[in-house]
């Protein structure tokens, strides 16, 4: 696997692509909805606005949150990227809101019907966002970042309301007098998608800032120091996602006969296994506990209080 520093420029790379993939389409969506007299355009364009400030959002992210270790920040600086994949959930909701309005004050106005060149617009726009969603989202995987894997979202909610509008511009032209509020009824059905998707969107970097426990990863850590020799059991195991790596802190049981030379010494032995064998954990933290002879088999993973 890439170090931290070469993950993090991968993942500065493809917010930067996004960002300026965001600023063409918003202007060609933006003219062409203006010149071809589609409401459903014009708030595509208004949602791919967002993007673009998203995407500033996040390129600041990323680059704040690749900046080492301070005297005030002894952990670094990594939930800079979950704070700027939060803000921009938050922004796409707000998006999807503003969306809402503007299509129903549409619908309460007399509507024109759409020129046709604009569905061909929105068949490029539909095609790029697709194209930039897959790469986005399978960089974030691969680099384990949350802001990158909600900006490839961000892409794909923005197709998803260039496909509406396709649909409503369609409606509109064929259907032809008495059809032109199909138009502002895809931007209006746009929006309801644009919002929830911000909802989504929310959920994940809301739970790394809150330190939700990623299960499937705390038990893999405790299968790599119950390997070591020395270790008895693992009594508790904590971690916490700061920007594409983790955090870890584990108390591990030996026998209490041992000198503390020796505890240091498996305590070390398990950190750099856990290193080696987990990539996305930065550090661990070992707390050496005695075993208490006679409660706990070797092996066994003691509960974690309050779970």
């Amino acid at each position: 696997m890439p170090n931290g520093d070469s993950t993090s420029r991968r993942a500065g790379r493809m917010a930067t692509a996004g960002l300026l993939a965001n600023i063409l389409l918003a202007a060609l969506k933006l003219v062409a909805g203006i010149a071809g007299r589609s409401s459903a355009l014009v708030a595509d364009a208004v949602e791919s606005m967002t993007d673009i400030l998203g995407s500033i959002v996040i390129w600041g992210g990323l680059r704040y949150g690749r900046r080492p270790p301070d005297e005030d920040h002894p952990f670094g600086h990594g939930r800079a990227e979950s704070l700027a994949a939060l803000a921009v959930g938050a922004m796409v909701v707000l998006a999807g809101v503003a969306l809402a309005v503007k299509s129903v004050r549409e619908l309460l106005a007399p509507s024109s019907t759409p020129a046709a060149f604009t569905l061909l617009v929105l068949v490029v726009v539909v095609v790029v966002k697709e194209v930039l969603f897959r790469v986005a989202h399978r960089t974030g995987t691969e680099v384990g970042s949350t802001a990158v894997k909600i900006d490839a979202w961000h892409h794909r909610s923005d197709a998803i309301t260039s496909v509406a509008a396709f649909i409503g511009i369609s409606v509109a032209l064929i259907g032809g007098e008495g059809w032109e509020s199909a138009d502002p009824w895809a931007a209006l059905l746009a929006s309801g998608v644009v919002a929830f998707n911000g909802v989504v969107l929310f959920r994940t970097p809301f739970r790394e800032l809150m330190d939700e426990q990623p299960h499937d990863l705390r038990a893999r850590i405790d299968a790599v120091a119950l390997e070591i020799d020395g270790v008895r059991s693992v009594e508790k195991t904590f971690v916490r996602k700061l920007g594409m790596r983790y955090l870890a802190e584990m108390h591990v049981r030996v026998d209490g006969d041992l000198p503390v030379r020796e505890g240091h010494a498996i305590a070390g032995r398990v950190r750099a296994g856990v290193r080696e064998r987990l990539p996305r954990i930065a550090d661990v933290l070992i707390h050496v506990e005695p075993e208490p002879t006679g409660q706990v088999a070797d092996g066994e993973r003691l509960p974690t209080p309050g779970t």
